[in-house]
């Protein structure tokens, strides 16, 4: 046993000379908290907390010289850090636009793949001496045709405390400016996931690319509780789900009504996982979205405990369990407001779910069916927490699809 804390360690590198072994410890023993790049000098069994990173989520490639290289979100991107190991952090690379990922570097490159809203991925060398420029080394999409594609940006809004909050926003096809169109509010899972610059064209069960071809103009925000903004910020929805965070959500919506963008007579809402909790929870607090689209969502706090297979994550987040905190749980649970539901909703979820439990999408659905709201559920069979078969992920995308084209544009 090299090391045995109470906390998290995982990614061990041994240092080329071997005298080193640095790896990844929690800060904290909660899902949300920093993680902190130790050092072991393995002759005598002292370790030693390297520098701080930007977001305290670093994921280690190996070793460079004197220090270790590593890829870490910072917003909507993610970029090339070194991290010596008497030094802060230093920026090797990070792309002015879009998202970077890597794998082991050798003594003198690296290996990473890039991309862009507009550039689908392709893989990079990356010399890791001078100033570091990428050589394209792949054609994976060369001579594919691309059909037009919504212009994507980065922007930020101020939320209800003042926070600024940040997003993309991706517009239909052809967009004129002054002109008011559908908008589709896409959350992200975790609460912990982020938003970031990747290909909007690429597969998944949120076509990016197609909403905009069909005139769907696309936010999808990092609110509080999102990485690639430090640890602090991952921690602001401790005890606060529904809150705060669905604060950040709302007023993003209300920003683009404001940029003369968003119709707010022609508002959808979707997600997955945590997204779809978000979902579930944001049409029990307002009508003003025409649809909703609820993905393997968490609906139901206190059963939802009793029944994933990580509630020390709920534990985490809400203080505790259900019976020492029961106000907590409930003022965040769904099921609680549900009588207020108006908004057609509909339910995507896997019957071998054992992350969020099925169940909780049959709760929603029995109690929105109850009072008379439209609402669809569809079960997958064999489906885990995230959609594994392709034919699920294609079909999932066109109910998507499907379902913002029958409330939105109809």
């Amino acid at each position: 046993m090299i090391s045995a804390t109470e906390f998290p360690e995982t990614e061990p590198r041994y240092s080329p000379d071997g005298r080193y072994l640095a790896f990844q410890r929690g800060a904290g023993k909660r899902r949300m908290d920093a993680q902190r790049v130790i050092l072991l000098t393995r002759a005598s069994g002292e370790q030693r907390p390297l520098a701080e990173t930007f977001d305290g989520s670093p994921k280690l490639l190996g070793w460079m010289g004197a220090g270790l290289l590593y890829v870490e979100s910072r917003g909507t991107k993610g970029g090339l850090q070194l991290l010596p190991l008497d030094a802060p952090p230093r920026e090797v690379f990070l792309p002015q636009r879009g998202l970077l990922n890597a794998w082991t570097p050798t003594a003198t490159h690296v290996g990473v793949s890039l991309q862009t809203p507009d550039e689908p991925q392709e893989a990079y060398v990356l010399a890791l001496s001078g100033r570091p420029a990428p050589v394209r080394v792949s054609a994976a999409n060369t001579g594919v045709a691309r059909p037009p594609l919504g212009r994507t940006e980065v922007i930020r809004w101020k939320s209800k405390d003042g926070r600024e909050i940040e997003g993309l926003l991706t517009y239909p096809n052809g967009y004129t400016a002054g002109t008011r169109v559908p908008l589709l509010l896409n959350i992200h899972g975790g609460p912990s996931g982020v938003f970031a610059e990747t290909f909007t064209g690429a597969a998944g069960i949120y076509p990016i690319a197609a909403f905009a071809e069909k005139g769907i103009a696309v936010l999808r925000p990092n609110p509080r509780g999102s990485s690639g903004y430090g640890a602090a910020v991952r921690q602001m929805v401790v005890q606060d789900w529904g809150g705060l965070d669905a604060q950040d959500l709302l007023t993003g919506v209300d920003h683009v009504i404001g940029m003369g963008v968003a119709n707010p007579d022609k508002l959808a809402v979707m997600g997955w996982s945590y997204g779809g909790y978000m979902t579930a929870w944001l049409v029990t607090q307002t009508t003003r979205f025409k649809a909703a689209a609820v993905g393997a969502g968490i609906t139901n706090t206190v059963s939802m405990y009793g029944t994933q297979d990580i509630p020390k994550v709920f534990e985490d987040y809400f203080g505790g369990t259900p019976w020492e905190l029961p106000k907590v749980y409930a003022k965040s649970s769904p099921i609680e407001f549900v009588s207020r539901v108006k908004t057609p909703t509909l339910i995507l979820h896997g019957e071998a779910d054992p992350r969020v439990p099925v169940t909780q999408g049959y709760e929603f659905h029995r109690a929105l069916k109850r009072q008379g709201v439209p609402v669809e559920m569809v079960v997958y069979p064999r489906m885990p927490h995230g959609p594994n078969e392709p034919k699920f992920t294609q079909n999932i995308a066109e109910r998507h699809l499907a379902w913002a084209e029958k409330w939105l544009l109809q």
